[in-house]
């Protein structure tokens, strides 16, 4: 058990990173699965509730924002396991990834969206980016639960004040 404490991390960290990274390939190249995704699913359903273009490209949701997201949570994960003084880094990159994983999660339950992706050809992903976000969302919950003795003393010093 030891050895997890130490070294477990990088088995967290290298799945997030590596979920992460692979999937810019999709959202910086505009991929037709990224485009049906982001124009045209997420978006139209944006706009149905008046908020047309936010999924666009250009928009503040657009692929290559959250892309642009994920390369920084995963750059602050890697640094900070590579960097035992900096593992405030790490720390950092959990909750930067836990929070654009959970919108990604929340726009596969609570969307056209749904868990199977359908693509525009008509086929589904089985649900295979809705797992690996699950498993990113554990894994950088994980994360934070691992290094809680960098950001709880914060905690308890918010707390004192009030």
């Amino acid at each position: 058990m030891n050895g997890f404490k130490q070294h477990g991390h990088w088995l967290l960290t290298g799945y997030v990173a590596f979920v992460f990274i692979q999937s810019l390939f999709f959202k910086f190249t505009d991929s037709p699965e990224t485009i049906y995704i982001f124009q045209g699913k997420l978006d139209p359903w944006a706009a149905s509730l008046g908020f047309a273009g936010v999924f666009a490209p250009g928009g503040i949701f657009s692929a290559k924002v959250i892309g642009s997201a994920e390369l920084i949570a995963s750059i602050l994960l890697l640094s900070g396991a590579a960097l035992p003084r900096l593992r405030v880094l790490q720390l950092a990159g959990a909750a930067m990834g836990l929070a654009v994983i959970s919108g990604a999660i929340g726009f596969h339950l609570f969307t056209p969206l749904g868990v199977a992706v359908r693509n525009a050809d008509g086929s589904s992903d089985g649900g295979q980016l809705f797992a690996l976000a699950c498993g990113v969302w554990v894994s950088c919950a994980a994360l934070l639960w691992l290094r809680r003795a960098i950001w709880m003393p914060w905690l308890d010093a918010i707390k004192g004040r009030a």
